[in-house]
This record gives C-alpha cells, sequence and structure tokens, in this order.
C-alpha cells in the first residue's frame, strides 16, 4: 500500500472515531476491512471518504460512520449468528463477519448479490453466506437470529423479521415513510414483546420488497 493511501486509511479510522463510535471490536473490525475493495470505478479514489457512493443498481454503500455506528448498536457477540437484510456491496457484512460467528446477508439483486460473493472469498471471510431473496420476509429457514441489521428503511419494523429475531436479541433498523425523514431504531426482544430506541436520524434506500431486476 502507498504512503498516501495508508494515510488515507489511518485518517479514515480517525474520522469514525470522531462520529462518535468507541467500541474497540467495532473499529478494530474497520480498519481490518479495507471499504476501498467494495467500491470500484471511478468511486475507488473516494471509498476512505465518509460518504455514501453509488454501486451498481440504483443501489449506495452506506456511509462508513453510519456502519459503524449501526455495528456499534447492534453489540454483536462473537458467538453471534447475524441476519443482514440488504448486502449491498457487501461492506457491512464483511464488517459484521469480523465480530460474529455466523452472518447471513439477503440481497434481492442478483448482480449485487454475486458481485459481494466474490469480495468475500477473494477476502477470506468464510463465515459469510449470501442469499438472492426477498429481505422483508428474512430467512425463516435459519431463524433464530441473535441479531438483525437492516439496511433500508421500512414504514415500520417488518413483522417477519422481528418474528426471527431470538429473546435478547437485538435488530437496528432504519424507519421512515419518505427518504428524507427516517429514524435509526434499536429493537430488543424480551419474552413479552419488544422495546424500541431511537438513536439518530438517518437517510437510506427504502426496503421494497420482491427481487431486482
Amino acid at each position: 500500500m502507498s504512503d498516501d493511501l495508508a494515510e488515507a486509511r489511518m485518517r479514515f479510522i480517525y474520522t469514525i472515531r470522531s462520529r462518535g463510535v468507541t467500541d474497540a471490536r467495532v473499529l478494530s473490525a474497520i480498519e481490518k476491512i479495507d471499504r476501498r475493495a467494495f467500491v470500484t470505478g471511478v468511486f475507488a479514489e473516494r471509498a476512505y471518504e465518509d460518504m455514501p457512493l453509488p454501486i451498481a443498481c440504483g443501489q449506495t454503500i452506506s456511509q462508513p460512520s453510519v456502519v459503524a455506528l449501526m455495528t456499534e448498536a447492534l453489540q454483536v457477540g462473537p458467538r453471534d449468528k447475524v441476519l443482514e437484510v440488504g448486502t449491498g456491496s457487501g461492506y457491512q457484512a464483511a464488517i459484521l463477519s469480523q465480530l460474529a460467528r455466523r452472518v447471513y446477508t439477503v440481497e434481492r439483486f442478483k448482480t449485487l448479490a454475486k458481485s459481494a460473493q466474490r469480495i468475500f472469498d477473494e477476502l477470506g471471510l468464510t463465515n459469510i453466506t449470501t442469499f438472492v431473496s426477498d429481505g422483508s420476509f428474512g430467512l425463516p429457514d435459519h431463524a433464530p437470529f441473535d441479531r438483525i441489521i437492516v439496511t433500508a428503511a421500512a414504514e415500520d419494523p417488518p413483522g417477519p423479521l422481528l418474528a426471527q429475531l431470538r429473546v435478547g436479541g437485538i435488530m437496528v433498523v432504519p424507519v421512515g415513510q419518505s427518504d428524507t425523514v427516517q429514524t435509526l431504531i434499536r429493537v430488543i426482544r424480551h419474552e413479552d414483546g419488544y422495546e424500541y430506541e431511537e438513536l439518530r436520524a438517518v437517510r437510506f434506500v427504502p426496503l421494497v420488497e420482491g427481487l431486482g431486476q
């Protein structure tokens, strides 16, 4: 790695810290997973900027500080089984792979899922399994999950995903009826129901039912 790239990555980590991310395991995972591997073409040189960037199929790779804050809010333990809805570039799943025992990631666009799986293979991330399906229904055959993260905004936390969360489990999901006003919600499942906590304002692409073209 060139000195310029190394310096850019150091600044990148510093920026993440400055946004309020303090969890040492999360910061370590972000240091290990090079965001540049997930950004192609003309945007590759902007991989270490704290901003969302376009990827294929009209989707985006999320802002790194938001990825870090969502990951921190998820409180992933080393024995946890995690479901991610919305693979996208694969960057979030790769970060999770450093923290969890197993990551199941679901993507509605086959092109994105195949691209992400190729990167996972190249990076030797063997604890991620990628599925092409409608993520709003989760993966009932593999439920329950200790942690669920949704990287697209729903009007409400999707019922099928709530049902697939283990008691004591945590889900982090952006919720909002428009693409301009959304709130990141943390849901904790208890024996007798769900506890909801608003974390911060965010902006994500909408959670869409069905498979993409």
